[in-house]
């Protein structure tokens, strides 16, 4: 979804704020555990979300998606206690590689940005003296 499309835009800000709210305080599934909803994406047809996330262990990313998986029928309805709307999005769990990407990238600039280091074998140079 392009950003500032008007309604969609708006409902991914609530659904984003209301799914972290609820994910914190009701859910009770030990599968799902540090996670930062970081984006929600919601179809212009308003019938479904794309709810993305990052986790602080990304070792725990298949047990915390089925988790996720298994909770979206009990979150979802959550949400339609919550926000007044005729029907509420079906919710779409995906892990968030932007992040991730990002921090990738950052290192990769951050290395070639970095003055080369002399060899092992080899010696710096010492600086030359101006002739009188």
């Amino acid at each position: 979804m392009k950003r500032g499309q008007g309604r969609p835009q708006r409902l991914g800000d609530l659904i984003q704020r209301e799914v972290s709210e609820l994910i914190r305080l009701e859910l009770r599934d030990p599968r799902v555990g540090m996670l930062t909803i970081t984006s929600v994406d919601v179809s212009p047809d308003l019938s479904h979300a794309k709810v993305f996330f990052t986790l602080l262990e990304k070792d725990h990313l298949e047990d915390t998606l089925r988790g996720l998986k298994r909770s979206a029928g009990f979150l979802r309805s959550q949400l339609a206690k919550r926000i007044q709307m005729y029907t509420t999005p079906e919710l779409r769990f995906e892990y968030d590689e932007s992040v991730e990407r990002g921090d990738r990238l950052s290192r990769l600039i951050d290395a070639a940005l970095r003055p080369p280091e002399p060899a092992p074998g080899r010696r710096k140079a010492a600086p030359r003296r101006k002739a009188k």
